[in-house]
């Protein structure tokens, strides 16, 4: 007797069985020697758990190429926070001690909920959750740290230069605030006491990147991660 499949969830088992095809039937040997051997992705990529960005899709990744962390906007919270419990930080735990990852990327992204929601907490709308407006509390340091000097420069309607990121300033800018909210994770990451020992040591590198919903563009942190600058021309 064949399992009722619901409709909504019909175009997910369509899916299962291309996987199959794929990676299966046409090609064997790669799933074959990540059973055997194990993973080892070079990769953490800490994305949005937005259904519009999804990172495999977006990069073309195959299995084993990613080790990927997805949560409320992309946030990393720091090493040193209340709570036994947290799956953020022993996904990054784990991506760094034991499967010894070389890059760590945040993929943040335009449009962002977890941004808005951030937003409207700032504008003094209360989150109407139980968890949601703790966790995006996580990004307040980084949304301040660095929205100002993002701000700094760029000129207002009346002709004035923007030099305080007073929260209307923030709502008027989102992207900016959703940069500088990776710019924090990237800081937050730093805080854990094994990634520091890699950085200094070389052999670990931290990544910022921005995907633009609008037009597809990609855009990345330079060197020291001071700025983000277009990827694909």
């Amino acid at each position: 007797m064949q399992a009722f499949i619901h409709p909504a969830l019909a175009k997910l088992f369509d899916g299962i069985k291309s996987f199959q095809h794929r990676f299966y039937e046409l090609n064997p040997g790669n799933m074959k020697d990540l059973v055997e051997h194990g993973q080892h992705p070079r990769i953490l990529l800490i994305a949005c758990s937005d259904s519009r960005v999804d990172p495999a899709l977006i990069m073309d990744a195959a299995p084993g190429d990613l080790y990927v962390l997805r949560n409320f906007a992309n946030l990393v919270p720091p090493y040193y926070l209340e709570g036994k419990y947290d799956s953020a930080r022993s996904a990054i735990e784990y991506a760094v001690r034991d499967l010894a990852v070389e890059h760590i990327v945040i993929l943040g992204h335009a449009h962002c909920n977890g941004i808005h929601t951030l937003l409207g907490t700032l504008s003094g709308q209360k989150a109407r959750s139980d968890f949601i407006g703790d966790w995006v509390s996580i990004a307040m340091d980084g949304c301040y740290r660095y929205v100002v000097d993002q701000l700094d420069g760029v000129e207002a309607d009346n002709g004035v230069l923007v030099r305080e990121a007073d929260v209307e300033n923030l709502c008027m800018h989102p992207h900016l605030v959703e940069r500088a909210v990776i710019r924090g994770s990237l800081d937050n990451l730093c805080s854990y006491p094994w990634i520091r020992e890699r950085l200094d040591a070389g052999s670990l590198s931290l990544h910022g990147w921005w995907f633009d919903l609008e037009t597809g563009d990609l855009w990345a942190t330079n060197e020291d991660n001071s700025a983000f600058l277009p990827v694909i021309e």
